[in-house]
């Protein structure tokens, strides 16, 4: 068996470079789709829980003070948990699982603190904290694949 000439070796190891040069955007594409699928999955989650806690609150299963707009108080009740307050025994009443963390935020901060939160007093086109959690948005500034910002989501 004949040896490589020195040629043939260049040549070899450029056609490696140029599919590893194409490889390589077309692999972080689909890390970016994946964290995408998460990010929609992650807010419809949250967002259905909050919508299941508002509508229990108005079923008055959930204890509320006079003023009170109905929505969670912290994020980190949807998971937690609250009293039946219809229940005799008092169990509690679970909207998620577990609160999914922003796939876009850093991996080892506390799912609660990956989201911003929108009060229900504050107004869509200025989203700001407030007494309770009417919604979820990211805090990433990136721009997703088609062209808008994760916050906006």
């Amino acid at each position: 068996m004949k040896g490589f000439t020195l040629i043939e070796l260049v040549i070899t190891v450029a056609i490696i470079a140029v599919l590893a040069s194409v490889a390589l955007p077309l692999n972080e594409l689909v890390v970016q789709r994946a964290k995408e699928q998460d990010l929609r999955r992650a807010l419809r989650d949250i967002r259905e829980a909050i919508d299941a806690y508002k509508q229990a609150s108005d079923e008055g299963r959930i204890q509320k003070k006079v003023g009170d707009s109905g929505y969670p108080r912290r994020i980190e009740d949807l998971a937690a948990g609250v009293e039946d307050q219809k229940d005799p025994k008092k169990a509690r009443i679970y909207f998620l699982r577990r609160l999914p963390p922003d796939p876009f935020a850093d991996a080892g901060a506390a799912p609660a603190n990956t989201w911003a939160l929108r009060s229900y007093a504050s107004p869509p086109d200025d989203p700001r904290e407030g007494e309770d959690v009417f919604d979820v948005y990211s805090r990433s500034e990136a721009v997703g694949i088609n062209g808008r910002p994760y916050k906006d989501w």
